[in-house]
């Protein structure tokens, strides 16, 4: 039974379009023909969640499976949860809006370790049981829960408790298995425990129930049927899945995405992700640039965006750039790049990335000298260091972001302070008496070690990291043009302390849970979370081992006389230790041995062989593609500014669009005519955008059959078609019922915008409608204080802004529909609805609630000759 999400989702929500599950690319299939239903649910505002790569491809390949039906949830923002709280409503799948819980199957992405705790909260919100053993007695009653992500695939035992099974890996090939899995036990009629204990013989899959976590910490299986060790799955990327949902509203991530790198071998000591996607594999060339020029025409986005975990290793980047840029040269298009390797960037990604609208530079040296760059294998010499930043300097670029982290293994008091000196350096290498001073921005973070590395044995007390940040904090002090944020040292711990915990976590965590530390990946109240957490550590008598962490007992690399002292402490079992993720523990424990002595290891995927152990039938090899040649530059976008036609168009806003706000609402044109490629002429200028001008805004929450927006063209069009190409590609509740040309060297509709008609319901107890109405239009001052936004107050008279006000009628004798026409200038000289209310409040004494706004007409005065 669907949830009915029209009463709940109302503009006192925030941003409700969150929860319409109607965006562009959204996939609506029958749910009676689907056998196997699954929620993708991401445990993050809806913001973070649908701007996610990984999300948006699985979302479509589950729905390309027949048989499946794949509907999406997101973690609701505070106040949503009250009101599903006080109106006992259970959290609901955003595209059927059926309750999660009707549903087989829920897969929650685990990106980071505190996330657990929003997981616990959705699962609330559902009315779905948090652990798979009080699911387990309840039979078949509740839908599967399962966890995937790097986090998850890193170490589940934290997290074992609440979920079902875990999904290790790339999940493009494992998720269509475990679907085909549960279809068949679902026709079989398995009981719960009969289809997890199928699931568990999926490579990729893991179910906690049938493993026990012994004395000295190892996960043994406890069911002769399931493996000793769970293997990590591997995919090729699949960027054609890249082309998917285009949200409404704005969100973290507001571009097109395109996969074309998947795994690292550069071997980075401190970095899990480079150990848990091995092999590297490259997207071919030709697939990525016929990707981002088919995703670009049909998403509307202006934006996109390479991922993976290093571009620049991607070997034909300066050359699927450059063909991509000059492809979409007209398009007013940008790319932007997640941090990169300032080895590899020179002149041809500057051309790439630059022009028009120069996106930021990120860059990370992660150490601020050779000796811990050696140390770590960041294979990252100052030299390569400098001419990376200054060839960005030299492009235009006045302002980089730098990545440094303190707290490294064999990291000196000289090491934490070359971070100081580096960055000085690189300002006084990049100085011109022409230019404004080189801007550096700094994010400095506290080493945080994970499993599956090198450096897992290692820690850092809490006190050490507050220290080494107070020194730099020190020299930042005496630098200009300088800006350096810090990650708290508390975040830090709390991650170290559950990323490479056991199942005696699992308590912690819904306790901490139960104390207030939801929504931990925004720490918006850091100190109440931090509490929530201390407090159930010490409840569940582990205080003991977070000390451990606080302090740094955990660093193996001296004993109490300094000396090094590792093989017993290195052969311990982890908790992690059952998973195959292909890196060869023994291989860690050598390359550990390699950092001490500063040794490097060369990159694999272009070198010779580590012998890491990923490489084999399970896991594949690595794919290097061999880069095409780099295609001539044509130039950057040289915006169109000329106007040969303004078409005045007047469109609705019905239904679910009257919760699309007035800055999403030109986000989404500006998309459609890119969708249509309609010839719209931009504004000149360091950013240019397209000549898009909706009239005047309309409140969140109101519909609309009046709205009037103009767009200017290069080249004239005849007004139907005009019409007919933008409207198929604008949502079905935003009809366009009239396209009229207007001079281009006219008033705009902005300037000659004179009144506006709305029609209200409203709802009062014992009401005289007319009445109420003809002492209104009796007044000649009805007055009210109007408070501007800088806070300055006067008084308004509302009644001289009233042109027509008429009582249609009563559908009910307690509810009236009245419409009125009023000022609507964008000067400010407006007769809002809430206004309209106010007056007829004041000669009625009476309390009148605004229940819905509708506006029909927006009247422009004529342009005299």
């Amino acid at each position: 039974m669907a949830v009915a999400v029209d009463q709940l989702l109302t503009p006192d929500i925030s941003r409700p379009a969150r929860y319409l599950g109607n965006e562009l690319g959204a996939v609506r299939k029958s749910w009676q023909d689907a056998e196997v239903r699954w929620v993708l649910t991401y445990p993050e505002v809806y913001e973070v969640g649908a701007s996610n790569l990984g999300h948006i491809i699985l979302y479509s390949i589950l729905n390309a499976q027949p048989r499946q039906l794949c509907d999406r949830a997101y973690l609701p923002a505070m106040d949503l949860i009250e009101k599903l709280r006080d109106t006992k409503t259970p959290l609901f799948a955003v595209e059927a809006h059926r309750p999660l819980s009707d549903f087989d199957i829920l897969g929650f992405s685990l990106s980071y370790e505190l996330g657990a705790t929003n997981i616990l909260e959705m699962l609330t919100l559902a009315g779905i049981p948090l652990t798979w053993n009080e699911r387990l007695q309840r039979g078949n009653q509740d839908p599967l829960i399962f966890a995937g992500g790097q986090t998850a695939t890193s170490n589940p035992e934290p997290y074992a408790d609440f979920l079902d099974f875990v999904a290790l890996g790339d999940g493009e090939e494992l998720l269509p298995e475990i679907g085909l899995v549960i279809e068949e036990g679902k026709r079989a009629g398995l009981s719960r425990n009969d289809l997890l204990l199928d699931l568990a013989q999926v490579p990729g899959v893991y179910v906690p129930m049938f493993y026990d976590m012994a004395e000295d910490g190892s996960v043994r299986p406890n069911h002769p049927q399931v493996p000793e060790r769970v293997l990590r799955r591997v995919a090729p990327p699949m960027p054609a899945y890249s082309i998917g949902l285009v949200p409404y509203i704005e969100t973290v991530h507001d571009r097109l995405t395109v996969e074309i790198r998947r795994g690292c071998t550069r071997g980075c000591r401190f970095c899990q992700p480079g150990m848990l996607t091995r092999p590297a594999r490259d997207v071919n060339p030709e697939q990525v640039v016929d990707t981002i020029e088919k995703g670009m025409r049909a998403t509307g986005y202006n934006e996109f965006s390479l991922l993976s975990l290093s571009c620049s290793d991607y070997l034909s980047l300066p050359a699927v750039g450059m063909e991509v840029k000059n492809r979409l040269q007209n398009d007013n298009i940008s790319l932007s790049l997640p941090s990169q390797r300032v080895d590899r960037f020179d002149e041809n990604i500057a051309n790439i990335i630059g022009g028009t609208r120069q996106s930021g530079l990120t860059f990370a040296p992660e150490a601020g000298t050779q000796r811990m760059r050696d140390i770590i294998n960041k294979g990252l010499t100052n030299e390569e260091l400098l001419r990376g930043v200054k060839t960005a300097y030299e492009q235009g670029w006045d302002k980089v972001k730098l990545y440094f982290m303190i707290g490294l293994p064999g990291e000196t008091d000289a090491d934490v302070i070359g971070i100081a000196e580096t960055v000085r350096w690189l300002q006084q290498e990049c100085r011109s008496q022409k230019r404004r001073r080189f801007h550096i921005n700094l994010t400095i973070s506290n080493f945080t070690p994970k499993p599956h590395t090198p450096f897992q044995w290692h820690s850092v007390s809490t006190r050490e990291f507050l220290r080494k940040q107070d020194l730099l904090r020190q020299e930042f002090k005496r630098m200009r043009g300088v800006k350096a944020n810090f990650t708290d040292v508390r975040i830090s711990a709390m991650e170290d302390f559950v990323g490479r915990g056991d199942r005696r976590l699992g308590p912690v965590i819904r306790r901490a849970w139960e104390l207030g530390a939801g929504m931990d990946a925004w720490w918006e109240s850091l100190d109440r979370a931090y509490q929530a957490w201390e407090t159930a550590i010490e409840e569940s008598g582990l205080t003991w081992k977070y000390r451990q962490v606080e302090s740094g007992e955990w660093n193996l690399f001296k004993d109490d006389q300094g000396n090094i002292d590792r093989h017993q402490s290195l052969d311990a079992p982890l908790p992690w230790d059952y998973l195959n993720t292909g890196i060869d523990k023994t291989w860690l424990k050598q390359d550990l041995q390699r950092a001490l002595e500063a040794a490097t290891v060369p990159d694999c995927a272009y070198e010779g062989c580590s012998h890491c152990g990923v490489c084999t039938p399970d896991f594949g090899h690595n794919i290097v593609e061999t880069p095409p040649p780099i295609p001539h530059f044509v130039g950057h976008f040289k915006p169109n500014t000329q106007r040969e036609q303004r078409l005045r168009v007047r469109l609705g806003k019905l239904g679910d669009m009257a919760l699309i706000g007035h800055l999403d609402f030109a986000r989404l044109l500006d998309r459609a005519i890119r969708r249509a490629a309609l010839p719209i002429s931009f504004s000149g200028g360091y950013h240019p955008s397209p000549r898009i001008s909706p009239a005047n805004a309309l409140q969140l929450g109101a519909t609309s059959s009046g709205e009037v927006v103009e767009f200017d063209l290069t080249q004239p069009l005849e007004a139907a078609e005009f019409q007919q190409r933008l409207q198929e590609q604008l949502p079905p509740d935003m009809p366009i019922y009239d396209v009229q040309t207007v001079p281009v060297k006219g008033l705009a509709a902005t300037q000659v915008l004179e009144r506006a008609q709305y029609q209200l319901n409203l709802r009062c107890e014992s009401p005289d409608w007319a009445a109420w109405v003809a002492a209104v239009l009796e007044a000649s001052e009805l007055w009210s204080e109007h408070r501007s936004k800088s806070g300055k107050t006067r008084a308004i008279n509302l009644r001289e802004r009233l042109f027509a006000l008429d009582y249609i009628g009563s559908p009910h004798p307690e509810q009236a529909i009245i419409s009125y026409e009023g000022s609507c200038r964008n000067d400010g000289t407006l007769l809002r609805p809430a206004q309209v209310v106010e007056m007829l409040e004041a000669v009625s004494g009476a309390e009148i609630a605004l229940e819905h706004v509708h506006r029909q007409q927006l009247i422009l005065r004529p342009e005299i000759p």
